[in-house]
C-alpha cells in the first residue's frame, strides 16, 4: 500500500481538526501542538527510523504504557536497516509486535487516540498517523458493590473502566448472541457508551428505540450514567425511576437473558437496564439465589415494609387527629398521656421528626466512613431521646418514624427507595388536613399516575397492569426455577421460551 505524498509547506494556522494530515511533519507537529496548547502531560518524542526517516511518536503521560511503548514500537523501528524501508504500511507491519494497529488520515481522528492514550506515529512525507493500542491508566480493582450487598451471590461489581465491564458481562454470557453497540457521547468528553443486547431475545424495535434516544444526546460531557437517564427516560416529571441501575454483573447477565437492554458508560461502575417495571425496583438479586420459598417470604416482607415506608406516619397522623375512634381505649389513653405536653399537633410532630431523621440519614451517607454510621446512629437516639424529654415530641412518634426508617431500607433500590420517601411528606400533609380520606385521595392519585407511566414502551405496573397471569409467579411470590418457563413480556415480538417443560424434580423416576 503506497501512501499518497503530498507536498510540503501547508501553514498550521489554517488547518482544522476535519482535515487530512499533512505530508510535512512540522505542520502536524506544529498543529497538535497548537491544539494541545498549555497540555503539560502531552508529550512529543522525536526519533529517526533506520536513521534516515524523521518521525514524532505524541502520547499522554499517564494513560500510556510506556515501557511497553519502548520495548515493543520506539525500538523495532529505531532498529530498522536502511535496506527494510519500503513504505510506512510494510515497516509498522514488520517492526510494531503490538496487536492493535490503526491507520488514522485525519487530525480528529489523531486528536480522538492521543485523548483515549493510545501513542500515535507521525513520519515525515506521509499523510497517515498510526496508533498503537497501549492505554493504560490507573483503574480500582473489582469489588463487591456496597450498596447491593448479598448474603448468597456474586462478590464481582463493575468498575469505572468499560472495557473491565463489558468483560464480566461476557464471563456470564459466552454466546456470541450478545451484542455491543459503542457510540461516543459529549462533544467534550467523548465518553464511550455501550449498549448490549442479545440477538434474538430483545425485540429490534427496542434496541432502535435505545440507539435513537441515545443518538439524539447533544451535551458538553457525560460524566456518569444518571446524565443519561435524564435524557433517555419516557416521563422526567415522574418521582419514579422508569430506569433500573445496577453495579452487580449477575444482575446485568440476568435482564440481558430477559431481553432488556443493558447501557454501559465508560467512568461510572453503574450501569443502565431498560425497560423496567415498578415490580423489577422492588426484586433483589438474591430472591433467586436463595430457594424460592425464602425468596417470596422475603418479597412479601418486602411489600408489607414499602406499605409501611409509605403511610404508617400517615396513619398516625391521621388516626390521631381525626379518627381517634379506631383506636382501642387504653391506647388511647396511654397516646394521650404522652402527648399531654406536647405543643404541637400530630402532623408538626411528624414533620419535624422525619426532616430531621432524613438529615441524619444524608449526613451518615456523606461523613466519611468511619464516624458516619456513628454519628447517624447516634444522633438518632441522642437526638429522639432529647426531643421527649424537652417535651418536643411524644415517644410514640419516634417510635413510629424509626419504623419507617427501618422499613424504606428493606427497598432493594436506593432510586426507588428515594420517590417513597419523596411521596411520604405531601401524603402526611393529607391525613393532616382529611385524614383517611386524604390518604385514599393520594393513593388513588399515585395508582392513576403509575398506570399511565410506561418505560421505553413497557406499562410500569406491568405484569399486574395489564394483567398477564402467566407472569405472576415472578413478582407476587417468587416460583422455583424449573416453573418459570416463559420470559416476560416486554415489547413487540420476543423469544417466550426460556427452558423446555419438564424439569420439575422428580424421586420416582429415579436416574436413567
Amino acid at each position: 500500500m503506497k501512501e499518497p505524498i503530498q507536498k510540503p509547506g501547508t501553514n498550521p494556522s489554517s488547518l482544522s481538526l476535519q482535515d487530512s494530515l499533512s505530508a510535512n511533519l512540522q505542520t502536524n507537529e506544529q498543529f497538535f501542538q497548537s491544539v494541545y496548547h498549555n497540555c503539560a502531560d502531552v508529550v512529543y518524542r522525536h526519533f529517526s527510523i533506520a536513521g534516515k526517516m524523521k518521525a514524532l511518536l505524541i502520547y499522554i503521560e499517564g494513560m500510556s504504557n510506556i515501557e511497553e511503548m519502548d520495548k515493543s514500537v520506539l525500538s523495532p523501528l529505531m532498529q530498522q536497516t536502511p535496506a527494510e524501508l519500503e513504505n510506512l504500511h510494510a515497516i509498522m507491519e514488520q517492526s510494531i509486535t503490538v496487536s492493535s494497529i490503526k491507520e488514522n488520515k485525519t487530525f480528529a481522528e489523531v486528536a480522538e487516540q492521543i485523548s483515549t492514550g493510545n501513542p500515535v506515529i507521525l513520519v515525515d512525507q506521509y499523510s497517515i498517523a498510526i496508533s498503537v493500542g497501549l492505554s493504560k491508566w490507573e483503574k480500582r480493582a473489582i469489588e463487591e458493590p456496597l450498596s447491593e450487598s448479598v448474603v448468597r451471590g456474586s462478590r464481582e461489581g463493575f468498575t469505572e473502566t468499560i472495557a473491565v465491564n463489558t468483560s464480566l458481562l461476557r464471563r456470564r454470557i459466552k454466546s456470541p448472541q450478545l451484542k455491543m453497540i459503542s457510540m461516543n457521547i459529549g462533544r467534550q468528553t467523548q465518553t464511550k457508551v455501550i449498549v448490549a443486547y442479545m440477538d434474538g431475545l430483545a425485540d429490534t424495535t427496542l434496541v432502535e428505540e435505545a440507539k435513537s434516544r441515545l443518538q439524539r444526546i447533544q451535551i458538553d460531557g457525560i460524566l456518569e450514567s444518571g446524565y443519561i437517564e435524564e435524557f433517555i427516560e419516557d416521563h422526567p416529571y415522574s418521582p419514579f425511576p422508569q430506569i433500573l441501575n445496577t453495579e452487580r454483573p449477575d444482575v446485568a447477565a440476568a435482564n440481558l437473558l430477559e431481553g432488556r437492554i443493558v447501557i454501559l458508560v465508560d467512568g461510572t461502575p453503574f450501569v443502565i437496564i431498560v425497560p423496567t417495571s415498578l415490580y423489577s425496583l422492588l426484586q433483589a438479586s438474591e430472591d433467586y439465589y436463595q430457594r424460592f420459598m425464602i425468596g417470596t417470604l422475603i418479597r412479601w416482607l418486602r411489600y408489607g415494609f414499602l406499605v409501611m415506608a409509605l403511610l404508617l406516619p400517615s396513619g398516625y397522623v391521621a388516626v390521631l387527629t381525626y379518627h381517634q375512634e379506631m383506636v382501642p381505649t387504653t391506647l388511647l389513653l396511654s397516646f394521650a398521656k404522652s402527648r399531654e405536653l406536647i405543643p404541637f399537633p400530630a402532623l408538626v410532630e411528624a414533620l419535624i421528626m422525619e426532616i430531621t431523621f432524613e438529615a441524619l440519614r444524608e449526613a451518615g451517607i456523606r461523613l466519611p466512613k468511619q464516624v458516619g454510621s456513628a454519628v447517624s446512629i447516634v444522633g438518632a437516639l441522642v437526638i429522639g431521646q432529647a426531643a421527649v424529654s424537652a417535651g418536643l415530641v411524644s415517644a410514640p412518634m419516634v417510635m413510629v418514624v424509626a419504623i419507617t426508617g427501618i422499613a424504606s431500607f428493606t427497598i432493594p433500590r436506593y432510586n426507588a427507595a428515594i420517590a417513597i420517601r419523596m411521596l411520604r411528606f405531601p401524603i402526611m400533609l393529607l391525613a393532616g388536613t382529611l385524614g383517611l380520606l386524604g390518604i385514599m385521595l393520594g393513593l388513588i392519585a399515585i395508582i392513576v399516575h403509575l398506570s399511565t407511566v410506561r418505560s421505553f414502551g413497557l406499562p410500569y405496573l406491568s405484569p399486574m397492569g395489564p394483567m398477564r397471569a402467566s407472569e405472576m409467579k415472578d413478582v407476587m411470590f417468587r416460583a422455583p426455577w424449573w416453573a418459570l418457563r416463559k420470559r416476560p413480556r416486554l415489547t413487540g415480538d420476543y423469544n417466550q421460551n426460556r427452558q423446555p417443560p419438564g424439569q420439575k424434580p422428580d424421586p420416582s423416576k429415579g436416574t436413567e
